[in-house]
């Protein structure tokens, strides 16, 4: 029978499982096109439920025979799953299904990759390989056995058996569907060693492609080791398999995956060499390693009971794969470069149609909601957390959480009731973080009156679709004093915002001082302040909070291109002048010194005009970029030649932060040069370039001014057997399109024989470079949104996944002005009218368009 159109579901819907599960063995006979799937489950009554329906989850399976205790049965077939008639007691349910894994272009479940098998199981990709009861919080010990002719088969848990044709794995630790994994195929292992704190070694491999990936292992290895140590002596965690296997896979749809004991990555994010890779991916592989790494415990170990609860695996993970990248390389740093990513993903969803709480209340897909609210803005909530109960709390209360709910799928509540037993606060307000979707506004005004300083907070959330008259936050606004000398006089004070409205005061100043307000990004929210330009110059020479610091040159950039676009002003000698007393400051590090040399995205300039009333029009943003930087490079045009010698790193290549600092503000000055001088230092630069972020920022800046034809070709002809670093080179034309040039550009990609456009990485490369172009996407005669539409249209039914992560480029829509705005609702309305348009895809484009 046909199942009716697809139902939304509903956090407070949800009822424990009918039935639990005492343990499953699989048997997997692979076959490209006929893989065989033999389950045996042992179910059992759960006493808790409410509805006793045996219903299991399945989709594209062809069932071969199904039996109870032995006894042949005729389950109801849906196009979601079956349900049949059970035994009122403990029952074994025998099944065989037969799937084609070649033909599964989707990458859930059970697919080919290259002609490695291969699974991707989150969120609901395991009822694609069998039937089984497919939700986080049916979790069971499962026995795997895998029948194939490939010289390595994987799956989780421990080896425990192989032979010719066969291997048997067993993973002791009960985990739900969502965490299986399978690979087979022709791959190599680089390995290691690893003995844990309790004593225990553990076998380290890392599975990829003969020749020449085999070669591009040892960082990936080496950022494995380092997270096992980090995450013994920060949280006390160790592992608890025999073996940890990571294996690369080409076509996947995300970063990479937690599976326990089997983490399946996106090639990009475990692959690395100093000429194939720049600094860029070098730390993000450290740092998606990391984070599957941290799984292991905050994922898998305890899982979560549902997907509505897809924050407590995810916020959680991030925060703690923030703090390693933190210790491992810069804190000011990487701080700076978290609050840059919030804002420019999580404020965007924030602000516009796809707005939703940290914990949604319901969806259609749960595939739409693998978003930077659930992931970036979740781990702000537990940074949040951490600063107001305090280090040795929190180590404490998530000491108790990992005891309390080990080998259990949790909530949110059972999180923050191990904070609120361990710290006896009430955290009662503090969830309306995790319900309430949306941006705080705080605004701030103040006053000094002989000798007392009063801070007045007013914070405001708008009303979205799910909600109204939304109640205060708790907001924790990490705040400091600065005298008109500079001097701090008072040091960083955390202020508890928990009112509408509330007033602080600070007594026994002999001046009115210069607030330096949400030190650090303390909390994620918008802070609202009439503040001169003098004021932000002085807090960007003054401040000690390096992320204030930041922020105050930020700001007053993001002010002067709003200026430069609405009222055609010139940019303001005082910003030059203060960038370049920064860039010569030999006591900043420099990675901190190029981020200060980075202007606010022209997304960011269209928010802030949008904020101001102003229809942004995107053309002109870009001019104005475009102009402000090459005012930048005219004033310190005599300084840069200097600092770009300086910072030359001379010997090996090393990714370390050491060296990748002295790199970024290196190439920053080069970028700069490349206004000036036609392109001589960069064209020097490429050809001398013995790295990838020396190859590839000399390549940028080439591109960027109109002189990389010729580098282009050659970059091409070097690299074109390897397709990561071709998916750079796609990626960087599409991107630096000029915005007269960017429709043809990524036509003409394409076209291209390289361009497979069913390879997710390759696909992200260009449509996904093409649409962070801002002003070649928003071409004024619509012909962006059309070519993206049409793109989208044709992924869609080969991959929906991607297809509705890659239709949120279109969810700014609301504010343009008219013109505009209807073209991209056209290219919404068409997309939305497909036939047979995936559920991923109708479910964010029908959201987008409620606008």
């Amino acid at each position: 029978m046909k199942d009716a159109s697809p139902q939304t579901i509903y956090l407070a819907d949800y009822q424990p499982p009918a039935f639990l599960i005492d343990g499953v063995h699989l048997t997997f006979r692979l076959s490209p096109k006929a893989t065989r799937v033999i389950s045996r489950i042992r179910f059992r009554p759960n006493p808790d439920a409410t509805d006793t329906t045996f219903t299991l989850h399945g989709q594209d399976l062809k069932l071969v025979n199904a039996q109870i205790d032995g006894a042949d049965v005729s389950p109801t077939l849906t196009d979601n799953g079956l349900t049949c008639d059970v035994p009122d007691a403990p029952f074994v349910w025998d099944a065989e299904v037969e799937i084609a894994p070649d033909g599964n272009t989707a990458l859930e479940g059970l697919y080919m990759s290259g002609g490695m098998y291969c699974t991707q199981c989150e969120a609901e990709g395991f009822r694609k390989i069998t039937y089984y009861p497919d939700r986080p919080d049916v979790m069971a010990v499962f026995t795997v056995r895998i029948e194939s002719d490939m010289p390595v088969m994987l799956s989780n848990g421990n080896p425990v058996g192989s032979g010719a044709g066969w291997a048997e794995w067993h993973d002791s630790w009960p985990k739900p569907a969502y965490l299986f994994a399978l690979v087979a195929g022709d791959l190599v292992a680089t390995s290691g060693s690893f003995t844990t704190m309790n004593g225990d070694d553990v076998a380290l491999n890392i599975y990829v492609r003969p020749r020449p990936d085999e070669a591009k292992c040892d960082f990936a290895l080496d950022a494995l080791i380092r997270s096992m140590k980090w995450d013994e002596k920060v949280y006390g965690r160790a592992y608890d398999l025999d073996i940890f296997n990571i294996v690369a896979v080409d076509d996947f749809n995300m970063g990479a995956m937690e599976n326990k004991g089997l983490n399946i990555f996106n090639s990009s994010c475990v692959l690395a060499s100093p000429t194939t890779s720049t600094d860029a991916d070098y730390e993000r592989i450290e740092a998606i390693i990391a984070h599957e790494y941290f799984h292991n415990w905050t994922g898998n170990r305890v899982t979560c009971r549902d997907w509505f609860q897809l924050c407590l695996k995810e916020g959680l993970t991030v925060y703690r794969d923030q703090q390693f990248t933190a210790d491992m390389r810069s804190a000011p740093v990487k701080r700076i470069d978290d609050a840059l990513d919030l804002r420019a993903y999580q404020f965007r969803e924030d602000a516009g149609p796809l707005a939703h709480p940290v914990r949604p209340a319901s969806f259609v897909e749960i595939n739409n909601f693998y978003t930077a609210t659930v992931y970036e803005k979740g781990a702000e909530l537990i940074g949040m957390l951490k600063l107001l109960v305090g280090d040795d709390p929190y180590a404490k209360a998530v000491t108790l959480y990992f005891d309390r709910h080990d080998g259990q799928a949790a909530t949110i509540e059972d999180w923050l009731a191990a904070f609120a037993d361990t710290t006896g606060r009430d955290l009662t307000q503090f969830a309306l973080w995790y319900a309430q979707a949306g941006t705080p506004e705080i605004t701030v005004t103040d006053q000094f009156d002989n000798g007392t300083y009063t801070l007045t907070l007013r914070q405001s959330l708008r009303d979205t679709d799910d909600m109204a008259d939304k109640q205060p936050m708790h907001i924790p606004v990490a705040a400091g004093l600065l005298a008109s000398s500079g001097a701090e006089v008072v040091p960083t004070t955390v202020l508890e915002l928990t009112e509408v409205e509330q007033s602080f005061t600070f007594d026994n100043l002999t001046e009115k001082p210069i607030p330096s307000l949400l030190r650090g990004f303390s909390a994620p929210v918008i802070i609202k302040r009439q503040q001169t330009a003098d004021e932000r110059l002085f807090l960007l020479a003054h401040d000690t909070d390096p992320f204030n610091k930041w922020e105050a040159g930020r700001q007053f950039a993001s002010d002067m291109l709003v200026g430069m676009v609405r009222d055609d002003a010139a940019p303001d000698a005082r910003y030059l002048t203060a960038l370049t007393g920064l860039i010569t400051d030999k006591a900043l590090d420099p990675a901190y010194r190029a981020l200060m040399l980075a202007l606010p995205s022209q997304d960011d300039t269209a928010r802030a005009l949008a904020d101001a009333g102003h229809a942004p029009e995107p053309q002109k943003i870009y001019l104005v970029h475009e102009s402000l930087r090459y005012a930048m490079a005219e004033h310190m045009q005599d300084r840069l030649p200097q600092i770009y010698a300086a910072m030359h790193v001379a010997g090996p290549y090393s990714p370390d932060a050491k060296d990748a600092g002295q790199r970024s503000l290196g190439n920053a000055m080069l970028g700069l040069m490349t206004r000036l001088d036609g392109g001589k230092q960069a064209s020097a630069q490429f050809a001398q370039a013995d790295n990838m972020t020396q190859q590839m920022s000399a390549l940028r800046a080439l591109v960027a001014q109109g002189h990389g034809a010729d580098a282009l070709a050659a970059f091409r002809t070097q690299w074109a057997q390897d397709r990561l670093v071709m998916d750079k080179w796609f990626g960087l034309q599409a991107v630096l399109a000029s915005p007269e040039h960017a429709v043809a550009t990524v036509n003409m990609l394409t076209q291209d024989a390289d361009f497979n456009w069913k390879n997710p990485n390759r696909f992200r490369a260009v449509l996904g470079g093409f649409a962070a172009n801002a002003a070649g996407f928003h071409a004024a005669d619509g012909s962006g949104y059309a070519l993206l539409a049409d793109w989208l249209i044709r992924l869609d039914p080969v991959n929906p996944q991607t297809t509705a992560r890659m239709a949120k480029a279109f969810e700014t829509w609301p504010r343009y002005a008219p013109d505009r705005q209807a073209k991209m609702k056209a290219a919404l309305q068409r997309i939305a009218h497909t036939p047979e348009l995936s559920r991923d895809t109708a479910e964010m484009v029908a959201r987008m368009l409620k606008g």
